[in-house]
Formats: C-alpha cells, structure tokens, sequence
C-alpha cells in the first residue's frame, strides 16, 4: 500500500536504540519485506554516542540512502550544523530523550537533575523543532506538502509519575504544550503541515529489560491496563508510520496518541520507555 512517503526526507532523532532504532526500521522496510528506501524514502538516523545498532541498516542500504549523523541535540551549534548537513527534512521524528534511573521525589530532586532532564528531553526537542521549520520555510512548496513533526510522549506526561517529576514534566509540555502550539505554527509555513505526539506506556526496549524480569514490576505496570501485555517497539512505530502518512492521517493534527494497552491512571514507576 502506498502511504505516501515516496521520495520524503525523513530525520529520526534518537535512532540508535529501542524505539527510535525501530522506527528507522519500518522507515526502511515495510511488513511485507518491500523498502520504503528502494521505493525513495531517505532516513537521516540522528545518535548521540552508538552508531552500532544503526550499521546494519547503512549495510544493506547504503549511505546515499540511510545516512545516520551524530550530534549532541542539547547544545545549539550541533543541531544547527545537523540541519545544515541533511536536506531540507520533511517527516522529523523527535524521539529522543532521557529518564534519570534513580527515584528521586521532588522534596530531594537537585536542581542540576531537574535542568539537565529538562534540557535533554524539552529543551533539545525544541532546538530540533525550530531548525525544522526554519528550514521548512525556505523549501520549495513540494517539499513542504508533506510536512510533519511527530514527537515522542510518555504515558508519565499523561498520569504522572511519582520519583520522576523531571521526565513527567518534560514529556508533558512535548505532548501539549508543544504539540498543540506547533500544529498552528506549522501551517503558516507548510499549509498542509501537522504536528502530533505517541505517548508510550511501558515498551521492551534495553533500557526496560532488567526490570521486566521482575514478576512484580510487570504484575504493577499491568494492573490498570486492560490488554495485560507490555508494548513492543514495533508497537510504537507502527503508529509513528501512520501518523507520518501524507495519505493515511492527513487530516489529523494536534493530536496525543496513547500507545499504553488502554492504561486508566496510577502510572507506577517505569524504565525509560525510549
């Protein structure tokens, strides 16, 4: 099925590991085997330090086609040089981000956990937004037609969650405040731009894999969600994919996604879900 991304930019930050490393994946081969690539849509794969995980895909498709660039997203000068490496970027993808491991109350939190969580999760999110439609603006109108940022939430954005109010907060403001301000910004650049938010609850990746071998960490995450099944990667960027669509979501902006198996509330405790 075509979707729409023929010939479209595509720039994923975060790419090297759990979901952004998927999402490069289904950019660049779709369910049934055939590449999105082969059919030419471009990936910039943004890392900030693991390039390995993403070698495979340069392999198979080459660098003219799968390019992944390394840059620190919280300092300015980096992402500016980013933008000015890549073609002008249509779909971006911002879906990096941090959570501080330790359970720290906001009683105890030191100021330099709140900043630095704030920096590299809203902050650098913001960096990336801003040299997008800086870009953007200058492209020609085929280039803009398919326009859209799609940015990476957290169900802790939504619920809350207690220990970890710097990541809540961060992945808050991402999923409204940025989300809902961006999507009437973006259309006085690109009239058919949309900005859009996924908000996972907890996902397999690396970061989670330790804890999900605890019984009790699983039966806790579970409790309040009514599909008893913990997310796969795959999960969430199978909804980045269609929320990405020119085709299949051209009419949807503005909005949260909830990728969570239905959780109703009472967000316990979690791995990083990126």
């Amino acid at each position: 099925m075509d979707i729409g991304l023929t010939g479209v930019h595509v720039l994923i930050t975060g790419a090297s590991g759990g979901i952004g490393l998927e999402t490069a994946k289904s950019f660049s081969v779709s369910r049934s085997k055939q590449s999105n690539l082969d059919q030419g849509c471009y990936v910039t794969a943004h890392y900030n330090s693991n390039l390995a995980p993403l070698q495979p895909l340069i392999d198979q498709y080459g660098a003219d086609r799968i390019t992944a660039l390394k840059a620190d997203l919280t300092v300015e000068k980096d992402v500016i040089h980013l933008f000015s490496a890549i073609p002008t970027v249509q779909v971006a993808v911002i879906n990096h981000g941090i959570w501080p491991t330790e359970d720290v109350p906001v009683a105890s939190m030191s100021l330099a956990q709140w900043e630095k969580t704030i920096a590299c999760n809203l902050t650098s999110s913001f960096l990336v937004a801003r040299e997008y439609l800086k870009k953007l603006s200058i492209a020609p109108e085929n280039i803009k037609d398919k326009a859209s940022i799609v940015l990476i939430g957290s169900s802790s954005g939504r619920f809350g969650e207690a220990g970890h109010a710097d990541y809540s907060a961060s992945k808050s403001a991402l999923m409204y405040g940025v989300t809902l301000s961006l999507k009437n910004e973006i259309v006085k650049i690109a009239k058919h731009g949309r900005v859009n938010c996924i908000a996972p609850g907890w996902v397999k990746t690396p970061m989670a894999e330790q804890a999900l071998q605890n019984p009790d960490v699983v039966y806790a995450a579970l409790a309040t969600t009514p599909l008893k099944r913990v997310a796969e990667p795959i999960d969430v960027a199978n909804q980045v994919l269609v929320i990405a669509s020119p085709i299949l979501s051209r009419h949807v902006t503005g909005e949260v996604i909830m990728v969570t198996g239905g959780l109703e509330g009472r967000l316990l405790n979690k791995p990083h879900d990126i």
